[in-house]
C-alpha cells in the first residue's frame, strides 16, 4: 500500500491549484458549513419549533376571520361532555 504523503502519490490525478483557487474553495466550504450549522441550530431550537407548531395549530383551528371553526368547537364540546359523564359515573360507583 502506497503512502499518500509520498511525492508523486497523486501525480496526474489532480491539477495544481493556485492559492486563489484554494482560498475560493475554502470560502465556499465555510459557507456550506455555516449553512449546515444554521440548519442544525434551527432544528435544535425547541422553543421556536414549538411556537411554530402552536401557530400552525391555531391557523388550522380558526377561520380566516380568526373565529374558531365549528368542527373544532363541536369536538371540544364533546370532550367536555365525555369528561363530565366520566366524572359523574365514577362518583356513582364510589
Amino acid at each position: 500500500m502506497a503512502d499518500p504523503h509520498e511525492q508523486g502519490a497523486h501525480e496526474g490525478t489532480q491539477e495544481q491549484k493556485t492559492p486563489e483557487q484554494l482560498e475560493a474553495e475554502i470560502a465556499q466550504q465555510r459557507e456550506q458549513l455555516a449553512d449546515t450549522v444554521d440548519q442544525l441550530a434551527a432544528k435544535l431550537d425547541v422553543k421556536s419549533r414549538a411556537q411554530e407548531k402552536v401557530g400552525a395549530l391555531k391557523d388550522s383551528a380558526t377561520t380566516d376571520t380568526g373565529r374558531p371553526r365549528p368542527e373544532v368547537l363541536g369536538a371540544a364540546g364533546s370532550l367536555v361532555a365525555m369528561a363530565v359523564v366520566l366524572l359523574l359515573w365514577r362518583r356513582r360507583r364510589s
